[in-house]
């Protein structure tokens, strides 16, 4: 276990020096200060990466943006606090960005610093990572991923997927989550670097899919239908035995294909090269979906939708969560279930987590949803229990 180190990267001495001095008073005194993006970059290379950088992203000298874009780039930085002036729409963008770069982004925070407010980002980081104080996960080392695999410390967690029409469950997402025999669970953001850097893809897909049409198994044992997502790397689609894994997967468990989605980042569409579009026409001949994951943050047009043979469209948590209080949130996912409409495609709102969410998500006519509103991801226990506890309604 490894104390939290800080840096905090502010051109204003004034707000820096309280930023400092409030980390310092929290118990947390490895805390490197910066006031542009360069000077962070070249302490960072001189004493090493940090847990959380509380960052600026308005400086004279090198800006936010472009510091964590280094950052990110030499793996100085696992973790983004934004403190920022700047307006909604802007922060709510850069947010967007620091997500397709693949950070940890852990809340923003207006200013002048409100130390509750950050404790309060501190405290869910700590709770992420065990409940210890003082603690977090050492990024793990490339062997270390290796000998998890082996031994199969990865598990499948699984977040239902609800039709919002019947109020009824008619599947999950499956997600991962690193059970490590001696510290903590670890989420993908701790970990999928290192596999997409060791070339380990395909073998954790492998192992997902495999609890994850156990798990549909055992649902479907109780006359339910019951269909599985999994996240899918744009760097599959070259693999050359990812259809032959799949058909085995579904013979050993005696499933159809057709209760399998695989979805792919929209951000990831313009890497696909045009070869890799006979893999995707493979799976969908062979039954399984294919769903565009955080539809509307990515920079994928319209013609390459249309190329693609995609059948779902998964919008991003972001629109979900601003819907209420931006109405331009609202006319992007109506005109998106326009287009999902026209293209024959289903859509899937991630993120619910209010009433009044999904009461207009529903209105607007989506399909299917899944949040907190429904339920958090959970084991597979846990997730019979919360199906046949509740029944086939959810309400």
């Amino acid at each position: 276990m490894f104390k939290l180190r800080f840096l905090v990267l502010e051109d204003h001495a004034f707000q820096r020096a309280v930023a400092v001095k409030v980390l310092h008073r929290a118990g947390y005194h490895e805390v490197l200060e910066a006031a542009d993006g360069q000077e962070a970059l070249v302490l960072l290379r001189e004493r090493g990466a940090v847990d959380i950088a509380l960052c600026d992203m308005r400086m004279m000298g090198m800006d936010g943006l472009a510091f964590l874009r280094g950052a990110g780039e030499a793996g100085l930085v696992r973790a983004v606090v934004i403190l920022s002036e700047l307006a909604p729409e802007l922060r709510r963008t850069v947010d967007q960005i620091l997500r397709m770069q693949s950070f940890r982004l852990l809340g923003s925070i207006e200013k002048p610093l409100d130390p509750h407010v950050l404790e309060k980002i501190l405290k869910q980081y700590r709770g992420q990572c065990g409940g210890d104080d003082s603690s977090v996960i050492q990024t793990p080392s490339d062997q270390e991923v290796r000998l998890g695999l082996d031994r199969r410390e990865f598990r499948a967690y699984y977040q239902p997927k609800i039709c919002l029409e019947r109020s009824e469950c008619v599947g999950a997402e499956v997600l991962v989550r690193w059970v490590r025999s001696n510290t903590c669970m670890l989420s993908p953001v701790e970990f999928l670097q290192v596999v997409e850097r060791c070339n380990l893809y395909d073998e954790l897909f492998a192992d997902l899919l495999d609890q994850g049409l156990s798990m549909q198994r055992r649902v479907q044992g109780y006359r339910r239908d019951f269909h599985l997502a999994l996240n899918f790397n744009v760097s599959q689609l070259a693999s050359p035995g990812l259809i032959q894994v799949i058909q085995g997967a579904l013979r050993r468990h005696e499933l159809s294909a057709s209760g399998l989605i695989l979805e792919l980042d929209e951000g990831a569409m313009a890497k696909v090269p045009d070869t890799s579009l006979e893999t995707m026409v493979r799976l969908r001949m062979l039954g399984c979906g294919l769903s565009i994951n955080d539809f509307g943050v990515g920079y994928s047009s319209l013609e390459r939708l249309r190329q693609m043979p995609f059948n779902e469209i998964k919008l991003d948590a972001g629109f979900v969560h601003n819907m209420m209080q931006q109405p331009r949130y609202r006319t992007v996912i109506r005109d998106t279930l326009i287009l999902a409409r026209e293209l024959k495609m289903k859509v899937v709102a991630e993120g619910i987590e209010s009433e009044a969410q999904l009461s207009c998500l529903t209105q607007l006519g989506c399909d299917v949803g899944q949040g907190y509103y429904y339920a958090r991801p959970m084991g597979g226990l846990d997730l019979m229990k919360w199906l046949f506890g509740r029944g086939a309604k959810i309400g």
